[in-house]
């Protein structure tokens, strides 16, 4: 059954789409790129994150877009959480819709740097990310990961 509104053979984006990142630690801090593309979010820091090709398992999409945006080989612990954006420049017209599987999970090996569409990537210190512009969610997504990392006991 064809969308509302859209004809399946007509060119364009078909919404929504599916989306990886990963909350990536390293002791008390966390892995963060800038977005560099031109957009709605350029400039904005934001957990490593894109698109899931054809085929490809989520939990391998988002160890990949970890190691394409920042250069950073982690292990991943679990599913956080299932995150929507839906973006409209009118209340008619929507422009993008994502739905995103976010991860976390510890850093194994390399040196922030950024790669694919990032303009940065470093490790912050939890406290240091209050003082960022982010992405919406993205202090929420590490706050609970890291309180999910630490365990019971924390």
């Amino acid at each position: 059954m064809a969308a509302q509104g859209r004809n399946s053979a007509e060119p364009g984006p078909q919404w929504p789409r599916c989306a990886a990142s990963a909350v990536i630690f390293r002791a008390g801090e966390v892995l963060l790129i800038q977005r560099g593309k031109a957009g709605p979010i350029q400039g904005f820091w934001s957990l490593p994150g894109g698109h899931i090709e054809p085929g490809e398992p989520t939990r391998a999409a988002a160890l990949r877009e970890v190691r394409e945006e920042a250069g950073v080989v982690a292990e991943l612990a679990g599913l956080l959480d299932l995150h929507e954006v839906i973006r409209r420049d009118r209340p008619e017209e929507l422009t993008s819709h994502y739905l995103i599987a976010v991860f976390y999970g510890r850093w194994i090996a390399g040196e922030p740097a950024p790669g694919d569409d990032a303009a940065a990537a470093r490790f912050v210190p939890l406290e240091a990310v209050s003082a960022l512009q982010t992405t919406e969610g993205t202090p929420d997504f590490i706050r609970r990961a890291w309180t999910l990392l630490q365990g019971p006991s924390h």
